[in-house]
């Protein structure tokens, strides 16, 4: 398993290499595990459909005692839905504090973070308020919204809630300038309102090679016009492990973080002294990988997996009895 080490570099300063997990290797790293922490998207699922294999390795390491969790930076879906998808696809039944995501992560921090009283104007979707309510912190109700007038002295003198302590950014298909002005308004009130946001991921690669904007684009628009950096809770801030490790005894030497992308995951995993296991089903390629091993640059080390595999399936032999 993975020893604790500064970020991209191997104990001793040596460059960090990425091998097949394969046959007894395999088989020495799962036994020395005993949790598990899984992305989702493009590790165990594409779109509605379980990746071939996925379930069935998930079963079997579930029957050999590990704890399985699921660490996602999808902000769109609670942590119920995600239990209630696991089912669904045949993975082993799971109950909702074993799944982490970026919406639930983000009320976590704001329970912690707001003082009493305070409230949250919300760039989301109905997801993320329902975190935010199942942590009881209060919010602003998602959804569309319009300017309030046909100038520019309109827009600045919409009503603000007195309350609003955090402006929290996440996956919002109904994101506007009306609601970036907002969003600018309650920041400019001061450097107490907190700016909060879910993930940076920029890009949602979709079936077929298409893709579609991501959170990530939101965030840096409000990061902009207030000429502010957000608190990110999700990948690869050490914040959604954190998470982890207060609900569970999490040994980060016995611990496996299971992702595809290499600047989220991997590097979560890395900075937190987790062993790292990169599927080839996601958006990263063992091209990608390659070049970052042969880099000097500490930054693109850090992102190298201890290890890889073409697809989840691929650890089902070693999984035998």
């Amino acid at each position: 398993m993975a020893e604790h080490r500064e970020q991209g570099q191997e104990p001793g300063g040596r460059r960090r290499r990425c091998r097949r997990l394969e046959g007894e290797a395999a088989r020495s790293v799962l036994g020395a595990a005993d949790t598990l922490l899984f992305d989702c998207d493009g590790v165990l699922w594409r779109g509605e459909a379980a990746l071939g294999g996925a379930a069935a390795a998930l079963c079997r390491l579930s029957a050999a005692g590990k704890r399985l969790c699921y660490v996602t930076n999808n902000s769109s879906r609670t942590r119920q839905a995600y239990c209630d998808k696991l089912r669904r696809l045949g993975f082993p039944p799971a109950e909702p504090r074993h799944v982490f995501g970026s919406a639930h992560c983000a009320a976590r921090f704001l329970r912690q973070a707001l003082p009493p009283g305070a409230a949250a104007y919300v760039l989301g979707g109905p997801a993320l308020a329902a975190e935010l309510r199942e942590a009881g912190v209060p919010h602003l109700p998602p959804g569309p919204a319009a300017l309030p007038g046909p100038a520019p002295a309109d827009w600045a003198r919409a009503p603000l809630e007195p309350a609003v302590g955090a402006v929290l950014v996440g996956f919002d298909e109904h994101f506007s300038y009306a609601k970036l002005c907002q969003a600018l308004r309650y920041l400019l009130r001061g450097p107490d309102c907190l700016l909060v946001a879910t993930n940076r991921d920029h890009r949602l690669p979709l079936e077929g090679g298409a893709a579609i904007p991501g959170t990530g684009c939101l965030v840096k628009a409000v990061e902009t016009a207030a000429e502010r950096e957000a608190f990110i809770v999700g990948k690869p801030n050490r914040y959604m492990f954190d998470c982890v490790a207060s609900e569970f005894d999490i040994d980060p030497a016995r611990t496996i973080m299971v992702g595809d992308r290499l600047d989220t995951d991997i590097l979560m995993g890395n900075t937190c002294g987790l062993t790292t296991l990169l599927t080839l089903t996601g958006v990263t390629t063992l091209e990608e990988v390659k070049g970052h091993e042969e880099s000097d640059c500490p930054a693109r080390q850090s992102l190298v997996p201890d290890y890889y595999v073409d697809s989840i399936a691929d650890l089902l032999p070693a999984l035998e009895d």
